[in-house]
């Protein structure tokens, strides 16, 4: 990951904000013998005295599960749009071209919950999910006893608290203004991913480049 302080979102409640936005994170870790494992699952996050906490589910007597049961380290990884950014768009074109992303690295060690607890999360999760629409036929309380008697010991849920947090925002927080708004522009041009980026970047914009100041390249690490 890039530890360079300008990448870095500060904001924890923006940090937070991307997560409820985009909750399919990967899920990774590994057996005792070092083979990987990863899985793509949503995912709630709730801060609890203090701390951040991961929940969700995972299918039973999988490799992932084997894998947590033996060794409990995990790696969730949120990710939202991503662009390439052409070298083109800058005020000086003759340097290598990148691409903008957003990431959160949590790490901390996956606790597999009880039977009741996996019943409180899945209430809470499918409502989440529905938007609250307490007469959906898919939450869980409006589900089948047969269905749910069925499919509940076929998963597992587990919570994970975070012991390390990590971010990239990597939104060409080192270019020049021209060069920055000159980005946005083609972002906005192409559309789809590339817009959402470019959103990004004009919520920074101000705080970047404050109205009558001059861009000082030396404030960025090398």
């Amino acid at each position: 990951m890039y530890n360079f302080s300008y990448f870095k979102e500060k904001d924890k409640e923006d940090l937070l904000k991307f997560m409820e936005e985009y909750p399919l994170a990967f899920l990774t870790g590994s057996f005792l013998t070092g083979t990987q494992v990863a899985t793509q699952i949503p995912v709630l996050t709730e801060v609890r005295d203090g701390d951040l906490y991961i929940k969700g589910h995972i299918m039973r007597n999988t490799d992932h599960h084997k894998a947590f049961m033996e060794n409990p380290n995990a790696l969730v990884v949120f990710t939202g749009p991503n662009c390439y950014v052409s070298a083109s768009w800058y005020s000086n074109p003759q340097i290598g071209s990148t691409w903008n992303y957003m990431s959160i690295h949590i790490s901390g060690k996956v606790r597999f919950m009880s039977d009741e607890e996996l019943v409180q999360l899945m209430r809470t999760f499918t409502l989440k999910f529905e938007k609250g629409n307490t007469q959906s036929k898919t939450i869980f309380d409006n589900l089948p006893d047969e269905y749910k008697s069925k499919m509940m010991p076929a998963i597992t849920g587990f919570e994970i608290r975070a012991e390390k947090t990590d971010n990239v925002f990597k939104l060409s927080q080192n270019r020049d203004e021209q060069s920055y708004l000159n980005i946005i522009s083609k972002l906005e041009e192409i559309g789809g991913s590339s817009a959402l980026v470019a959103m990004e970047m004009k919520k920074r914009k101000v705080e970047l480049f404050p109205p009558g100041t001059e861009w000082d390249g030396s404030k960025f690490d090398s």
